[in-house]
Parts: C-alpha cells; sequence; structure tokens
C-alpha cells in the first residue's frame, strides 16, 4: 500500500506539470488551456490528499506504539 501510495503521487506530480504546459497563459480559461486549467485544481487535489493520507497512517501508527 506504502509504495502504491507513492507512485500515485509521483502519476499526480506528473499530471500536474503536464497540464501546466498545456495551458495558454495569454487565455488560460479559453478552449482546450480551461480543460487544463481544471487538470491542474484535481491532480494538485489529488496529490494534497495522498499526502494527508500517508500522514494520516504515519500518525496512527504513533499511537498505536503508545
Amino acid at each position: 500500500m506504502k509504495i502504491l501510495l507513492y507512485i500515485l503521487m509521483i502519476i499526480s506530480i506528473g499530471l500536474c506539470i503536464f497540464n501546466l504546459i498545456q495551458i495558454d497563459w495569454e487565455n488560460p480559461l479559453r478552449d482546450k488551456s480551461s480543460v487544463a486549467v481544471i487538470g491542474v485544481i484535481a491532480s494538485a487535489s489529488s496529490f494534497l490528499l495522498i499526502l494527508i493520507l500517508i500522514v494520516s497512517k504515519k500518525i496512527a501508527q504513533i499511537h498505536k506504539k503508545k
């Protein structure tokens, strides 16, 4: 499970970078750029959710030891 979470984090970062490249910075909310902006937001939020999951699992392990 731990390896899977790190792989998903790497994929999330990769998708975020890919979508950042696709954005037309002069008109970021036009045509295909709007899809890329949504993709950046989605991949960034998935990264944060996975990070929160990892931190919460570490906290649970610490409390289990006590």
